[in-house]
């Protein structure tokens, strides 16, 4: 196997992390191997929102405000302060369009894994990354305070930064848990 998969084989999520953020070359960079996801009738079917600064705090209240009137005090709290977990927050988002040969969910898996890539490829340049969605991911006032088309939707909140402390090695199933050969 190659230096790739030996990447692959020790990627993790980091979920402490710290200024600085990726730097404007790094990002473009990392965006254009998400240009790279598989693509069918190259529809590109995705875009991202990168957010940092005081865009943090407003995607905090926006995430806040998702919450029924009768919410825990301390649920919308953290809310409020998920954002601030990270110095960038890069939202990856679905933009389908109609294609006779190309079916919504198979977009819907292109912009999935081109967020992968914006995932790795940030982590290659040294930087942690933690995807994240819950609740916030699929409800309509983060869709309209994003200003996300009727036909669009969230794949995911990638959060990134400089790694401000390790965490334990997470364990992984072995191979056998999960593959079989048919038939």
């Amino acid at each position: 196997m190659t230096a790739v998969t030996d990447f692959l084989l020790n990627r993790s999520s980091e979920p402490r992390l710290e200024a600085p953020a990726p730097d404007s070359k790094t990002l473009e960079r990392a965006f254009s191997c998400a240009a790279r996801a598989p693509d069918h009738a190259l529809l590109r079917p995705w875009r991202y929102l990168v957010i940092e600064g005081k865009g943090l705090e407003a995607l905090g209240e926006l995430f806040a405000s998702t919450c029924a009137n009768n919410s825990d005090e301390k649920e919308i709290e953290k809310l409020r302060r998920a954002p601030l977990r990270a110095p960038m927050v890069i939202v990856g988002i679905a933009s389908p369009r109609t294609h006779p040969k190309v079916p919504e969910i198979e977009q819907v898996m292109s912009a999935a894994a081109g967020m992968s890539f914006v995932e790795l490829a940030l982590q290659d340049a040294g930087f942690g990354v933690m995807w994240r969605t819950g609740g916030v991911a699929y409800h309509s006032s983060v869709y309209q305070g994003l200003g996300l088309d009727e036909h669009e939707q969230i794949v995911g909140f990638l959060y990134t930064g400089t790694v401000s402390a390790s965490k334990p090695t997470v364990p992984r199933p072995a191979v056998d848990e999960f593959v079989s050969h048919w038939p």
